[in-house]
């Protein structure tokens, strides 16, 4: 079954407190577990950064809901592909801080398709889900064994 993926960018909706973006996350994470989508959640106190990959049908009603969500405003979506497999696959929705410069990196990195595939060998200049990689092994050395920089 084909991996794809989903890149995007959002602001906190104004009153997102501490214990609701918990809420959130908790709820999103069975809904995700459900529909076999697992990713990766930054949130640098203002913004959310979110990759999320999963089958189509499964990232495409996942994705749908956060189009909805009154949790996020300003959803910008940085990009789409088909990937040759998936680059987090043990969480449905993991959550890590990240500081606005971090998600400012994320932001400006490549996210098409030809950025999906992993590490771009010897590539000066990192994909955004390179970039990505090596921020969730900073903080999770064991959650992405297949990416080492």
């Amino acid at each position: 079954m084909p991996i794809r993926a989903i890149a995007y960018v959002s602001d906190a909706a104004p009153g997102m407190t501490p214990d609701a973006t918990v809420a959130m996350i908790r709820n999103a994470a069975d809904f995700n577990m459900q529909a076999g989508v697992t990713g990766i959640l930054l949130h640098d106190g203002a913004r959310f950064f979110q990759y999320i990959e999963g089958p189509e049908d499964g990232l495409a009603a996942v994705y749908g809901r956060i189009l909805n969500a009154t949790s996020h405003i300003n959803i910008v979506e940085l990009g789409r592909a088909r990937t040759g497999a998936r680059h987090f696959p043990y969480g449905s929705m993991q959550l890590l801080p990240a500081t606005a410069e971090e998600v400012d990196t994320l932001i400006a990195g490549t996210w098409d398709a030809s950025a999906t595939q992993g590490f771009a060998e010897g590539n000066a200049a990192p994909s955004g889900l390179d970039a990505l990689c090596r921020f969730v092994l900073r903080h999770l050395p064991d959650s992405a064994p297949g990416h080492r920089p």
